[in-house]
């Protein structure tokens, strides 16, 4: 867990806030006034990923960012169990505490499982949905076998992925490029740090390994089938898909494949030059793209 008020050189202004209702210490950024953005990350991220939106979306909406438990600076409780159910369980006490609705939900890697399976339960808090780089679980299309999940295969059947996944305070930024991460510039001592820092030892990247084994083994697919029932939930939602097309962690022709068998009509940009962190590669054409989003689904 991060320490509260570490801004890493400033590139993390933002005034840290927490919340226990979940049954850890979970935090959060709180920007603005106005409908809310809910921004959620994934694997092996933290809000950060989100600095450049925050100032600019906040001018006109309430921008929250949570930190998922065990990422950032929440906290890493042992003994938990890190599943999907689990981090839509803490997403949405959250967002009841807040009293959110009318929300735009802004989602990558994790953060789409996690922000879709919410929709699906509480659409009457929901106003519309921004994917980026990532898949909702209902369109039935797997992540394919990318990089990086013969990364997460290999090593698993090796019995070594504990260790290639529970050492993220020094080798985060290998990770990150074998997931995409095209735009190396933003790369500096800070950034690193950012990232690093979630991670000391090993017990605190237990968030992060579970991630991919929920996928891989197959783990997530019963709190998935639950919400099958529900899916006109989300059909119902507008939708906007961007997707990094050097994303080598999830397949973009199976991000797009996936989209569209929710959402038929809904529009596809294709980024060229950004990867899986389309946040860290492209944050300018995606900032406007929220806001032309926004506005033309109002």
């Amino acid at each position: 867990m991060i320490a509260a008020r570490e801004t890493f050189g400033g590139t993390w202004p933002f005034k840290p806030r927490f919340f226990e209702g979940a049954g850890f210490r979970m935090h959060y950024v709180d920007e603005g006034t106005g409908d809310p953005i809910v921004c959620l990350h994934g694997e092996p991220t933290w809000g950060y990923l989100y600095r450049r939106f925050i100032p600019p979306l906040s001018v006109t909406h309430r921008v929250v960012v949570p930190d998922h438990m065990g990422f950032g600076k929440s906290e890493t409780p042992q003994g938990r169990e890190y599943s999907l159910r689990a981090h839509v369980d803490n997403l949405t006490k959250l967002i009841e505490a807040l009293e959110l609705t009318n929300i735009t939900l802004v989602l990558q890697d994790w953060g789409g499982l996690i922000g879709s399976a919410f929709a699906l339960r509480h659409p009457d808090r929901v106003r519309r949905l921004f994917l980026l780089n990532t898949l909702t679980g209902y369109g039935k299309a797997p992540p394919g076998l990318t990089p990086w999940f013969q990364l997460i295969l290999n090593h698993h059947r090796a019995g070594t992925l504990g260790e290639v996944l529970g050492h993220l305070d020094v080798n985060i930024l290998s990770i990150m490029k074998t997931q995409g991460l095209e735009n190396l510039s933003v790369v500096d001592s800070d950034w690193l740090a950012a990232y690093r820092s979630a991670f000391p030892t090993k017990e605190d990247c237990v968030g992060a390994i579970e991630f991919p084994l929920d996928a891989l083994l197959g783990r997530i697919r019963p709190y998935l089938e639950e919400g099958f029932p529900l899916l006109e939930n989300l059909k119902s939602k507008p939708a906007m898909l961007a997707v990094g097309m050097k994303d080598r962690a999830i397949a973009p022709e199976n991000q797009i494949s996936e989209f569209k068998a929710i959402w038929p009509e809904g529009p596809v940009i294709k980024l060229r030059n950004a990867g899986h962190f389309s946040q860290e590669d492209a944050p300018d054409t995606l900032i406007a793209l929220i806001e032309l989003f926004i506005v033309s689904t109002r």
